[in-house]
């Protein structure tokens, strides 16, 4: 017989157990194999964005180690999350722990306060996967890694979640990870299952995603970008990538040269010591097949785990194998010799110690790497929290002490601009990357020149001085070659970028202090007060010299209303108004309230200004858009978009098929010339997506142009219309042998011809994007391409007018670049060739390229407005 007594103690023993419990017992956490129905990495299984929505909510209500957090929406509407994954303790402390990181970064405490705050600090480590969304693994993996963290009872989760705040991205592009894995599921089964999809798997920028991170021009970036530079501060950053070069499974730091020298070289050092981690661990667990010092280098600013160095962060990306649930085997009898470009597989390389020798290779296998290389991060971060809080904060001081003994003082964006809705655009640039700006709130003078109260301040002493100097400054990239005599060694990504340049903003640079009253900004800051000026009885007249002048005046013509676009310069008043600028009126939107949104200054027209102009209709753009998936089509359409322009999708068969006299314009992004003409091969891609524009595309082309239509192609793209219409131009460094000429991405003087009504509104002299570009030469004895028919053959000899040519000397203005003088100096950047009725406007180079260069966005205008004139 059980007493009461003996009954209680039975039930205090009981709680007594169970206290005793770990959490994920005690609570039943589910893992994500309970909600998903399969482990994740399991051979040809994916879990989409809504089940991991699902996953994250039961785990957040389940864990109190986990706190989901929505930081925005993507493009297409999805919510984002960002978990924090730590000790019970610690979350129910964030405020605190945040306010020490942003403390110690931006350094906001003196040197003795700042070792204190560290000891007592949590380190604050950023994770994240599925960026990329083609690259499968991580955007699966993140939801098991977030499981374990909160749930595993080893000694090493346990002191991580005592000394580390993880941040953890579950998925960086919900809207791709959606269209991959639905692709997938479609074509499982099929040749094509392991193919892509042949559209971009983000909505406007595929993989340019991550080539995002300085511009923010997407809400996913700029939602990120928020967290890491101006609420968190973390003092890691770790972008999970694939792939690894083959026969190897992950690629991880110690980076390749070379590094820019802005960065702080403690964080060079922090980097490998990431890396040194992971490395150890691969081969304590028997892991092969981890290589480092493979082809990513540390001078380019732009990418996720690249712009953390300029914020004085250690930036870690690693690239791990098998990006697909479908297994592969790779025959250990085909071992190569070497792999990366000649790193050999006998285990004697430095920086591929432990080779993997083949074997079958499972899309788990790349889940294992990836979660044992984010824990041998954390385990580092765990280990060496203080240290790691304070060297942010001796980087960040170190960086405020440059300032004071190299200069500049600080950098002045004058009020008055060429297109002042830019100027502040750059402003909202530098702030979303966490820059500190002043607005002065009188006119003050330096350096001689006066400046207008609302000019903004940007002072260098600050943490974040690499992160402002370099995106300002020009850029020097060191000329590299692969060996001796050789070819040049191909920068990672671009070599020059600076943001004044690309804008057409002038920045200027004041080495000695000045007085000056202002108020610190909070926030983006709205564009400069609009108004409208005079009365308006014939209409309003807007500037082309901003760029914000095309966002008002295709609402208005959305609206109903008309305008207008001026020939010559004219007077009204005291203003000038210069060639090409707009006179609108009429429409239901109100001319005020788009004046005071976009900052324009609109001067109201009492008469008529007696001159010349020509009337214009809403314009219709077809931008192609080839089923070989092209960021530049992307980015494209983002600006289109941006810039209220009515926009239609022409893939393939549109182009054949359909009536284009309808468009105003039809753009051909760069892409290849034979990518256009001839598309996917049936081998890789179901029969739907394959083809290209062919023979027939170009015929409907050369149709449309010639019967009045104007056509506008970028860069490569304008090689496909040369061949295709036998315009008599020819690229001039088409052949040319890389040890003589190489520019692979920089920023070239190019003088404009502005009394050409497409350079309205455009500087003389402006820095174009030149990405392994081409320059044109007229040639008189052009022949037609395979497209060329009996019909385009009998169109007339076309007319040809340069509207831009690169400079004659002196051309390269930021980056890197080689036999410029000799191949593309006094040549022609911009042409319009007269087609029939219609007209063929190419550019040797990008004008939209990742929305970064406003500066050229009016060449883009001028011709689509041109091509909607009545």
């Amino acid at each position: 017989m059980i007493t009461k007594n003996a009954t209680y103690k039975v039930i205090l023993a009981f709680v007594l157990a169970m206290s005793c419990l770990p959490m994920s017992m005690a609570q039943n956490v589910p893992s994500p194999k309970d909600v998903y129905g399969f482990r994740v990495g399991d051979d040809y299984k994916l879990a989409d964005y809504g089940q991991i929505e699902d996953y994250l909510s039961q785990l957040d209500d389940a864990s109190d180690r986990v706190k989901k957090v929505e930081i925005g929406t993507t493009v297409l509407g999805r919510k984002m999350y960002l978990l924090f994954i730590s000790s019970e303790e610690n979350l129910s402390q964030l405020e605190k722990w945040k306010d020490i990181s942003t403390k110690l970064a931006r350094v906001q405490v003196g040197d003795e306060e700042a070792q204190q705050l560290a000891e007592e600090g949590k380190a604050i480590v950023w994770i994240d996967g599925g960026m990329h969304s083609t690259e499968l693994a991580h955007g699966q993996m993140t939801s098991e890694l977030a499981y374990t963290l909160a749930t595993s009872e080893t000694t090493e989760m346990k002191r991580i979640r005592e000394n580390v705040i993880t941040l953890l991205m579950p998925v960086m592009n919900p809207d791709g990870l959606d269209i991959v894995v639905d692709w997938y599921r479609k074509n499982m089964g099929t040749a094509y299952e392991t193919s892509r999809p042949p559209v971009l798997y983000h909505y406007y920028m595929g993989h340019d995603n991550n080539r995002d991170w300085f511009m923010n021009t997407m809400p996913e970036t700029y939602n990120v970008t928020k967290v890491l530079y101006n609420e968190w501060y973390p003092q890691i950053v770790y972008n999970h990538h694939q792939s690894s070069p083959p026969w190897t499974k992950i690629s991880l730091p110690p980076y390749a040269d070379p590094v820019n020298p802005k960065i702080h070289p403690a964080i060079t050092a922090g980097v490998s010591e990431v890396g040194s981690a992971m490395t150890k661990r691969f081969s304590l667990e028997d892991m092969p097949g981890a290589i480092a010092d493979n082809f990513y280098t540390m001078f380019w600013n732009g990418g996720g785990r690249t712009v953390p160095y300029y914020h004085n962060m250690i930036g870690i990306l690693t690239e791990t194998g098998h990006t697909t649930p479908t297994p592969r085997f790779y025959d250990p009898e085909k071992l190569p010799k070497t792999v990366a470009g000649g790193t050999p597989t006998d285990g004697t390389d430095i920086m591929y110690p432990d080779p993997w020798k083949g074997g079958e290779s499972h899309f788990r296998d790349a889940v294992d790497y990836m979660l044992t290389a984010t824990w041998a991060t954390l385990d580092l971060a765990a280990d060496r929290k203080s240290n790691y809080l304070y060297n942010i904060y001796k980087m960040g001081a170190s960086a405020i002490e440059e300032s004071k003994t190299e200069g500049p003082f600080a950098y002045i964006i004058g009020k008055e601009q060429w297109d002042a809705f830019e100027s502040v655009n750059l402003v909202n640039v530098l702030l979303r990357g966490g820059i500190e700006i002043e607005k002065a709130t009188k006119a003050f003078e330096a350096n001689g020149k006066k400046y207008a109260a609302g000019s903004y301040v940007i002072y260098t002493a600050q943490a974040f001085r690499p992160y402002l100097m370099d995106l300002l400054e020009k850029q020097e990239y060191p000329t590299r070659f692969q060996y001796p005599g050789g070819p040049p060694d191909t920068p990672y990504d671009l070599a020059g970028w600076t943001l004044p340049l690309q804008m057409g903003i002038t920045v200027d640079k004041v080495a000695e202090s000045f007085d000056v009253a202002t108020e610190k900004v909070s926030g983006l800051v709205d564009y400069y007060e609009g108004d409208v000026r005079g009365k308006a009885s014939f209409g309003y007249a807007l500037s082309v010299n901003s760029n914000a002048s095309v966002i008002v005046t295709n609402k208005i013509l959305k609206a109903g209303g008309t305008a207008f676009k001026t020939k010559a310069a004219f007077k009204s008043g005291k203003t000038t108004l210069p060639a090409g600028s707009y006179i609108v009126s009429g429409g239901s939107v109100s001319i005020d309230s788009l004046a005071k949104a976009y900052g324009l200054g609109v001067t109201g027209l009492s008469s008529d200004p007696k001159v010349e102009m020509t009337k214009v209709h809403r314009p219709k753009v077809g931008l192609y858009k080839s089923w070989v998936s092209n960021m530049d089509e992307g980015w494209t359409r983002f600006i289109m978009d941006e810039y209220a322009f009515e926009t239609d999708t022409l893939h393939d068969r549109d182009i054949q098929t359909v009536d284009l006299s309808k468009y105003d314009v039809v753009i051909l992004p760069s892409q290849k010339a034979k990518s256009i003409l001839h598309g996917h091969s049936t081998l890789k891609m179901p029969e739907k997506f394959t083809g290209g524009i062919g023979l027939k595309g170009s015929v409907a082309l050369s149709d449309y142009v010639e019967n009045g239509g104007t056509l506008m192609a970028f860069d490569e793209a304008s090689d496909f219309v040369i061949e295709q219409f036998g315009l008599p131009l020819k690229d001039a460094t088409e052949g040319v042998d890389s040890k003589k000429f190489f520019i692979p991405g920089s920023l070239i003087k190019t003088g404009f011809d502005t009394t050409h009504p497409l350079a309205f509104g455009m500087q003389d002299t402006v820095a174009v994007s030149f990405n392994k570009s081409r320059a044109f030469v007229i040639d008189k004895q052009a022949k037609k391409g395979e497209g060329g028919t009996e019909e385009i053959e009998d169109a007339p000899a076309p007319e040809v007018e340069v509207i831009a040519n690169y400079a004659e000397k002196d051309l390269l203005m930021s980056g890197w670049a080689m036999g410029e003088d000799k191949y593309i100096a006094k040549k022609p950047a911009m042409v319009k060739a007269k087609y029939g009725q219609g007209a063929v406007v190419l550019f040797a180079f990008r004008p939209q390229f990742r929305a970064q260069p406003r500066a050229t966005y009016k060449l883009i205008f001028n011709t689509i407005y041109e091509g909607a004139s009545d």
